[in-house]
């Protein structure tokens, strides 16, 4: 890509993602959103997904605003196998094709092991692990079509360091860890890689909500506090997670596959996975 400014010719990496379609669950805002997004800048089609018809409505303007892919904003649940089927379905039906699936879901409470009962750990299962097999499993046949896919999977930190209360999603998240893992090595022959995303704190509605209860003129300084202990002294922009998801969805990351990448802000400090 070139652009030209003030006479200056300075060349951008292509990412090489024109005419690709790209599936991205929980998508009407935070991380989904900014992945959506992201995929959206550099020409992809993007199917968005979200419970909430309004912010998904909302979601689908703001992206095609950019001017770029086509987008097909889909109201479903992804912890519902039927919705998960026609979602799919409806993807591959509107485009042709279904190269880069971004499973996202929102994350199980927080709290102590004894505080969760059987209930919120089958909630947590369906919405956080099954949805990632599941959604997996769907896609894989049409991107052997193609000859090529990129599979990412939005974790969490918890899967390669301690987050105090995070039972749940711990647990489901270092599940999927574990599958792409294995995945990877099975489509790897098909040009299909498998890949996870760690993110650290990324500002988001989630974080806001884990303060302890404010006013709205504290919460500056309630972020920045929990940014203290990070190395880069602040709390990552979503923006920044969908630039790496875009990266990994591409061309360029073809050798990079069963892999959980962190993007933290430098928050884990161990030298070895």
């Amino acid at each position: 890509m070139l652009i030209v400014i003030f006479g200056l010719q300075l060349h951008l990496m292509d990412l090489q993602l024109q005419g690709k379609t790209a599936l991205i669950l929980a998508s009407s805002k935070g991380l989904g959103k900014a992945c959506a997004l992201a995929l959206a800048r550099e020409g992809a089609h993007v199917v968005i997904t979200a419970r909430n018809r309004e912010a998904l409505d909302t979601a689908a303007e703001e992206i095609r605003s950019l001017g770029k892919g086509k987008v097909l904003a889909i109201s479903s649940d992804i912890s519902d196998a039927a919705a998960a089927e026609a979602l799919v379905a409806a993807a591959a039906g509107t485009f042709g094709r279904i190269d880069i699936l971004v499973n996202n879901a929102g994350g199980p409470p927080f709290g102590p092991f004894e505080t969760f009962d059987e209930a919120a750990w089958q909630a947590a299962f369906e919405l956080n692990l099954l949805s990632v097999v599941r959604f997996s499993r769907l896609v894989i046949p049409h991107m052997r079509k193609t000859g090529s896919g990129r599979i990412i999977n939005i974790v969490s930190l918890s899967v390669r360091t301690f987050l105090a209360g995070s039972v749940l999603s711990t647990s489901m998240r270092m599940g999927v860890a574990g599958m792409a893992k294995l995945l990877s090595d099975e489509v790897g022959p098909d040009h299909i890689t498998v890949n996870n995303v760690a993110p650290g704190l990324i500002l988001t509605d989630r974080v806001k909500d884990t303060l302890p209860p404010h006013s709205p003129d504290e919460e500056a300084r309630l972020l920045a506090e929990r940014a203290k202990s990070i190395p880069v002294r602040r709390i990552g922009r979503p923006e920044e997670l969908g630039d790496l998801v875009a990266f990994l969805a591409s061309p360029l990351a073809g050798y990079i596959t069963g892999a959980t990448i962190p993007i933290d802000g430098g928050a884990i400090r161990a030298t070895a996975p």
